[in-house]
């Protein structure tokens, strides 16, 4: 998998991009799909996420080929085209979204327990939130001893998470009924899903968190042993999983009826089974989907202190996220990670929130550096830089990142603005950091330009709050 030299190999980028997308977010989809759309609305929106999808997988593969110099994944990109805010923004924007995402993981882990163990409902009980809490803590501890995620945890959680998938999807197919498939195709009988357009549009951000991961061999790209291979490994995890999780989706909408489907608890996959094979068929769904979560929030809960401290290896955030303890882990940036995770488990109790508006919070935070990734590519096709030469691939890249940035922008509308808004809360306390490194480096703190996008968040995250208290927001 990886050489001598520690430089990891095709096959290695290909496991962590499939790994870091396959979490638990799979393992809801039929529930989580099916409570926004019907058959129809469904079938659309996989067609617009695998397009959209597809050519930010390639934009990916060609800043990674362009641009092998920067190293660090998606803020880097940021950073170089659009100044030090918007880098800093993605960094950010990526490591809320990275922990929210984790928040989301422990709810969906302890909810899955729900199944064996009701005190844990769905999830966010208070036993459940001091369940997770222990847990987080313990992999916290795990972490700073230097205790890495090794390669038969990797190999047990892949397994764990590829096997029932494929056992799912081979016995639904026998399972599958045309008549149950296409009884409401418009979902006409289930009148508060709104248009066939709303409902596209309510599913996209779930399509989205599913695929959250893609960037994930760009995050890793300065350890690639051919840097050809970042991209190629992004296109062929992205393939894979999609067909994944196009099968999961589709074939439940055949086994149940999309009001029955809205109705699960999660992990839906295992009601799924249940329904088609018995009680053994939602115990196998529920036990891979616990062992895989597991390797998930530990791989994670390493991602997010690694964001932090290679930013803060470049100025982009203060000087204290570098610091490593004796084991070589970056101890502050994880101390910071985890402690966010912990006030929000409490929120969870408190305010209800559910695995489904978890994930969409996460969802809508990584909007940001996605679409400055997109926007990178196509500003380098327009500059015509590193196309001196290549007149027709430039305009094939063109056209690709154009693709890219109009998807990018459909999906923040499809967000809507409730979640724009929750996004600017979480954006504007970063400018602390930002002044922060700014100051260490002894540069002024905005551009002209800048101060009047920090404005503009400021004023999102403030009416943000005040919806919060008035009511008309809820997370």
């Amino acid at each position: 998998m990886s050489d001598s030299s520690g430089k990891l190999k095709l096959g290695a980028l290909v496991a962590l991009v499939v790994g870091s997308m396959i979490g638990g977010g799979i393992f809801s989809l039929p529930q989580n799909m099916a409570a926004s759309a019907g058959v129809g609305a469904v079938l659309i929106g996989w067609a617009i996420t695998a397009v959209g999808m597809l050519t930010l997988a390639f934009v990916f593969q060609t800043l990674a080929n362009r641009k092998p110099d920067l190293d660090g994944g998606v803020y880097a990109y940021a950073k170089a085209g659009f100044g030090d805010y918007m880098g800093f923004s993605s960094a950010w924007g990526y490591w809320i979204s990275a922990w929210l995402g984790n928040v989301g993981y422990f709810v969906l882990l302890f909810s899955t327990l729900g199944y064996f163990f009701p005190i844990f409902g769905e999830g966010n009980t208070p036993a459940a939130i001091i369940g997770a809490s222990v847990l987080l803590w313990a992999v916290h501890f795990l972490v700073l001893r230097g205790i890495k995620e090794a390669a038969f945890i990797n190999l047990v959680t892949t397994v764990a998470k590829v096997v029932p998938l494929g056992l799912f999807a081979l016995i639904c197919l026998f399972a599958f009924k045309l008549d149950i498939f296409t009884a409401d195709i418009w979902g006409l009988g289930t009148p508060e899903l709104g248009s066939v357009m709303n409902q596209v549009r309510n599913m996209m951000l779930v399509t989205v968190w599913v695929f959250i991961g893609i960037e994930g061999a760009s995050i890793f790209s300065s350890r690639a042993e051919k840097r050809s291979d970042v991209g190629k490994a992004t296109v062929i995890g992205f393939v894979t999983v999609l067909l994944f999780l196009v099968l999961v989706n589709v074939l439940s909408l055949g086994i149940m009826t999309q009001p029955e489907l809205a109705k699960l608890q999660n992990p839906s996959m295992a009601a799924v089974l249940e329904h088609v094979v018995g009680h053994w068929g939602a115990v196998l769904i529920s036990v891979g989907l616990i062992i895989s979560l597991l390797g998930a929030l530990l791989s994670w809960v390493l991602l997010c202190a690694e964001i932090m401290f290679a930013a803060a290896k470049d100025h982009t955030m203060p000087e204290f996220l570098r610091r490593e303890n004796a084991n070589q882990v970056p101890a502050n940036a994880l101390w910071l990670t985890n402690a966010m995770v912990q006030i929000f488990l409490v929120i969870t109790l408190f305010s209800n929130s559910t695995y489904l508006s978890l994930i969409y919070l996460a969802t809508s935070m990584i909007l940001v550096p996605y679409l400055w990734s997109a926007a990178y590519a196509v500003l380098l096709a327009v500059r015509r830089e590193t196309y001196e030469q290549a007149l027709a691939e430039r305009r094939k890249d063109l056209i690709i990142g154009a693709i890219a940035l109009v998807y990018a922008i459909w999906l923040l509308y499809a967000g809507g603005v409730k979640y724009l808004l929750l996004s600017a809360l979480l954006y504007a306390p970063g400018a602390i950091l930002f002044a922060k490194a700014k100051r260490e480096v002894g540069q002024p703190v905005f551009t002209n330009v800048e101060k009047l996008i920090f404005a503009a968040v400021v004023i999102g995250a403030l009416v943000a709050a005040f919806g919060l208290y008035d009511g008309f927001l809820t997370l």
